[in-house]
């Protein structure tokens, strides 16, 4: 099995800054992507970032510029600096992670979820 642990998140005023990690362990074999979601109250989970084994990234347009996935392969790590935070970017975030445990069965992993809230 795989598993996450996320750490980071917690209250800050808007214009600040967090970071959020998440780190995967246990049957990892080849993982393909790791990235962040959140999910505010009332609304569905949503894609925040995403970077995959070769680099590539992916974020949302509304993250754009204010938000930086990075990876840490050997660690199998990854990190998520937001800056600039506003309070519409309260949510619980969720660490995800795609992959092949032996490098043939594929799995669809989570974390537990982390709260982070911006004040106004």
């Amino acid at each position: 099995q795989v598993q996450l642990v996320e750490s980071g998140g917690g209250s800050v005023q808007a214009g600040g800054s967090l970071r959020l990690s998440c780190t995967a362990s246990g049957n990892i074999g080849n993982i393909d992507t790791m990235g962040w979601y959140r999910q505010a109250p009332g609304k569905q989970r949503e894609l925040v970032a995403r970077i995959t084994s070769a680099g590539t990234t992916d974020y949302a347009d509304s993250v754009k510029g204010r938000f930086a996935i990075s990876r840490d392969i050997r660690k199998n790590t990854v990190l998520l600096r937001m800056n600039s935070l506003k309070p519409e970017d309260t949510a619980v975030y969720y660490c995800n992670t795609v992959g092949y445990s032996d490098y043939v069965t594929p799995y669809d992993i989570w974390g537990r979820g982390t709260q982070v809230t911006v004040s106004s």
